[in-house]
């Protein structure tokens, strides 16, 4: 059969500029939609939906068995050859759908003999949708071809569409069943489009000549990955709504929330990555290798620990403005929580980033599952005495964890990527911003929580970036003339 190529793959920067509108769109919907619910749900409606999602992930795991990251990773190394990316995809994508049945099965006797899941099986058997959606979805399969400007476009159409809805269909505590459907198409109802736009990506006829095999072992590893992952990122909600109620879950999973939306704003160039660092790798390119690895760990630092100091000083105040103050003892655990996003951040250029293109998938495996172990041990201690921040608190532990057994697997490489950023100007700039940031916490007074988060960011973020700015910050100084002279080109064209 006649090799035909695979789609356009786009350069870094376009990769990174859509998954930037990506997170951007992943930022701002919440904060539209997150405030609304949590105040027209309440608390413990809103903890239900919060531990159907967090036990639906975890059936959602088992049926995905590893393949999301390790699909990424095959499906790149063949992408410029459409006959042996579409038998790779195909051959993953039947995987796929043996272990989804196999969940479903596993998920409707849980319904029956898990007395804790009949209390919201309405909400959990609706949820449960979105194991179907994932697996048709093979979001792998994109994110190998670097086709971000179609994920983003579909991710914030859906968003959109499930705003509209919410707005529609959501007004009383009642609703909180129809709020989990609308935030299941909100996250899954793209893979739908996913599905029917696959024959532009691969070969849909069976080809034949399977070879599954190849792919179990490395499936394996990374499903074993995704366990501890899982078990340390939603075993904290699982186990207070089991061990507490729905209150102390509602707080959390508001903490939660914001937490994993400055996570998200952070890891947007990690992202775009995989499949290039995987392509160097394999083409045994060690300079382009190191040196966008220091490029990402100076973005990682600019951004991360600005983001951390500021919203330690303004937890109580964001979750007052986004959720309401019912949820005013999310404000420990948000706390606590915050140093995770640049915990979260530095493993996963240590993780993602380094050890799974250089096929060190098993030190991954090895940190995430002394995580889960430390983080199942600590909240078994916390909780029952501190509740959310007892949940909080072990969650900080364990990614600290996490980071410290990958470095030291790392010890030599980390060394070596380290050594390309300057670290001078993010510490100076960042001393003086948390300056600026402790004395407005203490003296700025007004009323708004709005214009409190606006004026204070305002002074704390303009700092930091003023004074990296007049210190030529090299990354911030490239990447800023080089948004400058994108729109110049642009401006002239038109």
């Amino acid at each position: 059969m006649k090799e035909q190529k695979a789609p356009k793959i786009h350069s870094v920067q376009f990769n990174f500029i859509m998954n930037a509108i990506l997170t951007v769109s992943s930022f701002v919907f919440p904060m539209i939609t997150f405030p609304y619910a949590s105040r027209v749900l309440l608390v413990e409606n809103y903890g239900k939906v919060t531990f159907a999602t967090s036990v639906l992930t975890y059936f959602a795991m088992f049926a995905a068995l590893g393949i999301p990251n390790y699909g990424i990773r095959a499906c790149a190394r063949v992408r410029d050859d459409k006959v042996k990316l579409s038998r790779t995809a195909q051959e993953l994508m039947i995987i796929n759908l043996i272990t989804s049945a196999i969940t479903y099965v596993a998920f409707f006797v849980s319904l029956i003999f898990v007395k804790r899941f009949q209390q919201d099986s309405t909400l959990l058997i609706i949820n449960s949708v979105s194991i179907l959606l994932n697996t048709l979805g093979v979001t792998w399969l994109y994110s190998a071809l670097e086709q971000y400007s179609y994920i983003t476009v579909r991710n914030i159409v859906c968003k959109i569409i499930s705003i509209i809805l919410m707005f529609i269909f959501v007004h009383n505590p009642s609703d909180y069943v129809i709020y989990g459907a609308i935030a299941m198409v909100a996250s899954g109802g793209s893979n739908l489009l996913n599905f029917l736009n696959l024959r532009k990506c691969i070969i849909l006829k069976p080809l034949g000549n399977y070879h599954f095999k190849q792919h179990l072992k490395p499936i394996f590893i990374f499903f074993a990955t995704s366990v501890a992952i899982s078990v340390y990122t939603n075993l904290d909600t699982v186990m207070l709504g089991f061990m507490t109620d729905d209150i102390q879950t509602g707080l959390y999973g508001a903490s939660v929330k914001v937490k994993n939306l400055l996570t998200g704003v952070v890891s947007s160039l990690g992202n775009v990555l995989l499949p290039r660092l995987s392509l160097y790798v394999s083409n045994q390119e060690s300079d382009k290798f190191y040196e966008t690895l220091s490029k990402v760990l100076n973005f990682l630092l600019l951004i991360s620990l600005p983001l951390t100091i500021y919203f330690v000083f303004y937890s109580r105040t964001s979750i007052l403005l986004f959720s309401g103050v019912e949820y005013e003892g999310a404000t420990l655990p948000m706390q606590l929580l915050m140093p995770t996003v640049f915990l979260i951040a530095i493993s996963g250029l240590t993780g993602n980033q380094m050890l799974v293109p250089l096929g060190r998938e098993r030190v991954v495996m090895t940190s995430v599952i002394c995580g889960a172990l430390v983080d199942f041990g600590l909240n078994w201690l916390f909780i029952p005495k501190w509740g959310a921040a007892g949940a909080a608190a072990a969650t900080l532990v364990t990614e600290f964890v996490v980071l410290a057994v990958q470095l030291f697997f790392l010890r030599s490489l980390a060394w070596k990527v380290a050594r390309g950023v300057r670290y001078r100007p993010i510490l100076v700039s960042l001393l003086a911003a948390a300056a600026v940031g402790f004395l407005t916490y203490r003296f700025l007074h007004i009323p708004s929580y709005f214009w409190t988060l606006a004026v204070s960011a305002v002074l704390f973020f303009g700092t930091y970036f003023a004074l990296l700015l007049l210190q030529k910050e090299p990354f911030l100084c490239e990447n800023l003339g080089a948004a400058l002279n994108f729109v110049k080109g642009k401006l002239k064209k038109g």
